[in-house]
């Protein structure tokens, strides 16, 4: 009985067509406009500095398709971080400290594009190898393996695109945090935690930010029927 042989070659090339095709699709995606951080469901507003952060999840890859890669699936929360300058004084994240906070105290700090690069490529070796440099130059880091090209477009779209938070204006960026080692819900009783925040001049250093993430929760559709559920 002769076997049947599949057509390798069409099969190959539909497959590659399709790559592409969803390749340039996601590219094409954008995200949504960041808008004033006190729009949001989870935020924190300093009157006196007249500064307010919000923290905008997204648990679901449904809701943040624009990315190019699978991260969700991979362990990690996207937490949309949104700085709102309403003074007259510019001011600098350049030192900032963005840390995920669980609701067992661990301190998650936002993951490197090596660490995505590690979880979503099973690689070894792209931590890289620092070599120091005379003071005041930051170390060069030496990487064994490039970086997927996929996860450098997404940060340069989605992350943030500067240090700046100019007066009287709203930046904001993409942070990834790796959550598979917490419970199923990692968002619950959790908050983001953001210190280091200073005037672009040096000269103060802002209040430390907590944005719970249970005011996140509260806001999603079906959360009170949720919970009405749960009590006795």
């Amino acid at each position: 009985m002769m076997s049947y042989r599949f057509p390798t070659i069409s099969i190959l090339l539909v497959t590659i067509f399709c790559i592409f095709a969803a390749t340039t699709r996601a590219a094409d995606k954008k995200a949504p406009p960041a808008k004033p951080a006190n729009q949001y469901a989870a935020f924190e507003t300093h009157a006196n500095e007249k500064v307010t952060v919000a923290a905008d999840p997204c648990d679901d890859s449904k809701d943040c398709d624009f990315f190019r890669l699978p991260y969700i699936q991979h362990g990690f929360v996207a937490i949309r971080v949104i700085f709102t300058n309403d003074s007259d004084t510019p001011l600098s994240l350049a030192d900032a400290r963005i840390q995920f906070i669980s609701i067992n105290n661990d301190k998650i700090p936002a993951a490197t594009d090596d660490d995505l690069q590690r979880r979503l490529f099973s690689t070894k070796g792209t931590a890289g190898r620092k070599i120091p440099m005379p003071m005041p130059l930051p170390p060069i880091t030496l990487h064994d393996k490039d970086v997927d090209k996929s996860i450098i477009k997404d940060d340069n779209d989605f992350g943030f695109n500067g240090t700046t938070v100019d007066p009287h204006s709203t930046l904001a960026g993409y942070l990834f945090y790796d959550v598979r080692s917490l419970p199923d819900q990692p968002l619950k009783g959790a908050e983001l935690y953001i210190k280091m925040v200073h005037t672009l001049d040096g000269k103060k250093q802002l209040f430390d930010f907590n944005i719970p993430f249970d005011k996140w929760l509260a806001a999603q559709p079906g959360a009170k029927a949720a919970d009405d559920s749960s009590k006795p």
